[in-house]
């Protein structure tokens, strides 16, 4: 079954042509990247403390409790862990805490959305090399020759097929992933404000 299996991928990457390896390669690091996003952002989102309960641990120089690890708590600990206890100083190293928070939580999105991009522009490159070795056939032995016509329409579909199979799921979850961005990037700039009254 497994055996099987294979043997059918490697006649689909063999259909697809030559630009099939690198559409691969495409999905398989756009995956990696949205999976690891994900779970960064789903870790700062659960086991997170009320901003009430942060602006006390301020107040008193207390760590969160280790089973926290929201964004929240993440945002308190790196400010007792970096405060100096003067007020005016401390502002600042909050907002530069917020604003490494928040560039943290744009990473690979950007990388994300354009290898969801790039993805159908290959299988249309991989469209025109199928059609050109479709008209090459045509001009060496007309249209008699129905089976060799048959190798470059099939690289044709395939890649752009292909292309448009990696492209369509990593555009949605690119749009996921950075609504969820924009929530977490204004729950930590709300929070930040927040905790300027407790410095």
């Amino acid at each position: 079954m497994v055996k099987g299996l294979l043997f059918s991928m490697e006649n689909y990457i063999q259909s697809g042509g030559i630009v099939m390896v690198p559409l691969l390669i495409i999905s398989l690091c756009m995956w990696v990247l949205i999976i690891n996003r994900a779970l960064f952002m789903r870790r700062l989102y659960v086991k997170n403390i009320p901003r009430k309960k942060a602006g006390e641990l301020v107040k008193t120089n207390q760590m969160p409790h280790d089973r926290y690890k929201g964004i929240t708590s993440l945002l308190v600990r790196q400010l007792i862990l970096t405060r100096s206890h003067d007020p005016h100083l401390d502002e600042f190293i909050l907002d530069e805490i917020v604003v490494r928070l928040v560039a943290s939580v744009d990473t690979y999105l950007g990388v994300i959305g354009i290898l969801a991009g790039v993805a159908p522009l290959l299988g249309l490159l991989g469209t025109v090399m199928g059609m050109m070795e479709t008209f090459d056939v045509i001009t060496h032995f007309g249209t008699g020759n129905a089976n060799a016509m048959a190798g470059g329409i099939s690289v044709a579909l395939i890649s752009t097929q292909t292309g448009l199979m990696v492209s369509i799921p990593g555009l949605y979850m690119a749009g996921f992933l950075t609504k969820r961005a924009n929530n977490l990037k204004y729950r930590i700039a709300a929070t930040g404000i927040y905790l300027k009254r407790f410095l």
